[in-house]
């Protein structure tokens, strides 16, 4: 996804669409097991599933909980009802016996609300053993995502102060130490997303500061290429990105990605170049609405202002086997409003954009303030 004023998707789309038989092909002549070359197994396409899992929290006994709620959209599909009991009964037996364990890893200031919530969770799972004996498949969907929501509050609350320190290279550029949730008012609607300053505080903050800023404010969007990409963020004029106002020059942002089992992210480099191209990121393009910033194909460290939201075409990027994954930081996710998105053509705008939570979790240096 380049950013410029001209630029276009056909090469990198095209690139997509023949990459992955590309590498099968060469991988078949080298004599190298194809299954090697990207990374697999059931990815997940729920945005906000892979924000809870994005927490940077370790806590076995809410892992498990939340384990077997977010497992039972995979048996929902063929509607196997064996498996989702048995899900269902996992996530009871967790609360009856690990109850002591998952308030271990939340603060005493917060213990009370932590136990309320394992307390509406629990009603939750007892209405789901409902639902799943009746076979009542929206019921089971709607009383699933209450209950994952309610969890995911309860692993929000187990996080203690921001967890690694950005280098100081960066200190120049807004940090999110935390997360935002993003309101923005399209020609054709609503859209909300978080944005995740655990995995990617620079690329995020810098996002949080310009909405801050109504940088995004009547901005147009560029292009809109159908079931792939829908980018916005370059602003009126000649200059690609945003000019602080202050340094008068290009605020830059560098490659930002947090790659799994890793305590802190990567900078300036891909994947791919730093040879994880086996591995996995916190935050990949397995889901729709996906929000990544756009940069130039050359240079990593190119990005400004311009980002785009990624349109999952299970067909173009399999899930777990996209070649997007490491090359471009994803922040964030849409939460509500995936069905604008695909509504939204090149010339529509984003009329506006507010940050209605997290903004007291933007860190500003001296020199931007």
């Amino acid at each position: 996804m380049q950013t410029g004023k001209n630029s276009i998707f056909s090469r990198w789309r095209q690139w997509l669409q023949t990459g992955i038989a590309t590498m099968l092909i060469l991988s078949l002549s080298a004599g190298v097991n194809a299954a090697t070359l990207l990374p697999s197994g059931n990815a997940i396409t729920d945005g906000q599933a892979i924000l809870r899992y994005a927490l940077p929290i370790d806590n076995k006994p809410v892992r498990e909980l939340q384990n077997s709620l977010e497992d039972i959209s995979n048996h929902l599909r063929g509607k196997q009802w064996s498996s989702i009991s048995g899900d269902v009964k996992k996530a009871a037996a967790v609360l009856k016996t690990k109850q002591a364990d998952i308030l271990k890893s939340v603060p005493e200031a917060k213990q009370a609300q932590a136990q309320t919530l394992i307390n509406e969770i629990q009603t939750s799972v007892d209405a789901l053993a409902i639902s799943t004996e009746a076979k009542d498949k929206p019921q089971v969907q709607v009383e699933r995502a209450q209950a994952l929501a309610k969890i995911g509050t309860l692993e929000a609350a187990m996080v203690t102060g921001f967890p690694y320190t950005v280098p100081a290279e960066y200190s120049n550029i807004p940090q999110l130490q935390g997360r935002a949730t993003i309101a923005l008012k399209t020609t054709k609607g609503d859209i909300n997303l978080i944005v995740d300053g655990y995995s990617a505080p620079v690329t995020a903050g810098n996002f949080v500061d310009l909405v801050q800023r109504g940088f995004y404010n009547n901005l147009a969007f560029t292009r809109a290429e159908n079931d792939y990409v829908l980018q916005i963020g370059d602003p009126p004029g000649d200059e690609v990105g945003f000019i602080d106002p202050k340094t008068k020059k290009y605020r830059a942002l560098p490659l930002e990605v947090m790659v799994k089992g890793d305590k802190e992210p990567m900078y300036g480099i891909t994947m791919e170049d730093a040879g994880r191209f086996r591995e996995e990121p916190v935050l990949p393009f397995s889901s729709y609405g996906a929000v990544a910033m756009a940069r130039s194909d050359a240079d990593p460290n190119g990005g400004s202002s311009q980002f785009f939201f990624f349109l999952f075409e299970p067909e173009l990027t399999p899930a777990g086997r996209n070649l997007l994954d490491g090359r471009y930081t994803v922040f964030g996710y849409v939460t509500s409003g995936q069905e604008v998105l695909g509504q939204l053509k090149a010339n529509d705008k984003i009329e506006s954009a507010k940050v209605i939570e997290g903004a007291d979790l933007l860190k500003v240096s001296a020199r931007e303030t």
